[in-house]
């Protein structure tokens, strides 16, 4: 507790090597807070950074951490195939608004091995015609592959944009059985 007898915001995080290279994960008393893509010290540093700022306090590197444990094991367990849904509580704190509920509604409405377009998800929030705010909410997503943004594609059967990278986005729909393996 800090000496207005408030608990302290704790923030731990680790890097886990994916079939998609280095991720980055990070977590509060709440849940999982923050997946980074490209997890590779630079990456790594400038995230850890943002967090700092975000949440008032400096991420403390835990891969050992009991708040970490299990969404390693789960993110693990994801990319060997063995897992299609996470089951962790996840910390909504770095997102608010509409985005936030947009993403909600993706964690809980989009399941493993589908994909739906910005403006069906933007119809499932309300928000009919919103395609472009949908796009957003997925950029601004702090959880992806846990919130799997990778999932909404374009209307015209585009793969559409990808803050991992539209080859991330590719192997993530491989890994889901929606597209084809690449071949390098």
């Amino acid at each position: 507790m800090d000496s207005h007898g408030q608990y302290e915001q704790r923030v731990v995080w680790t890097v886990v090597g994916t079939g998609i290279g280095p991720l980055l994960l990070a977590a509060t008393r709440d849940g999982l807070v923050n997946v980074v893509f490209h997890a590779t010290d630079a990456a790594r540093d400038r995230a850890l950074e943002r967090l700092a700022a975000r949440l008032g306090t400096e991420p403390v590197e835990a891969p050992g951490s009991p708040l970490l444990t299990e969404a390693i094991r789960q993110v693990e367990a994801y990319f060997a195939g063995l897992r299609r849904d996470f089951e962790l509580p996840l910390d909504w704190s770095l997102i608010s608004g509409f985005n936030r509920q947009v993403l909600r509604e993706l964690a809980s409405g989009v399941p493993y091995g589908e994909v739906v377009g910005y403006g069906y998800l933007a119809g499932r929030v309300g928000r009919p015609g919103g395609a472009q705010a949908v796009g957003m909410a997925m950029g601004a997503n702090p959880l992806p592959v846990v919130v799997p943004c990778h999932r909404v594609v374009e209307s015209d059967g585009g793969i559409g944009g990808f803050g991992g990278g539209v080859d991330t986005k590719r192997r993530l729909l491989a890994l889901e059985g929606v597209l084809p393996e690449p071949l390098f």
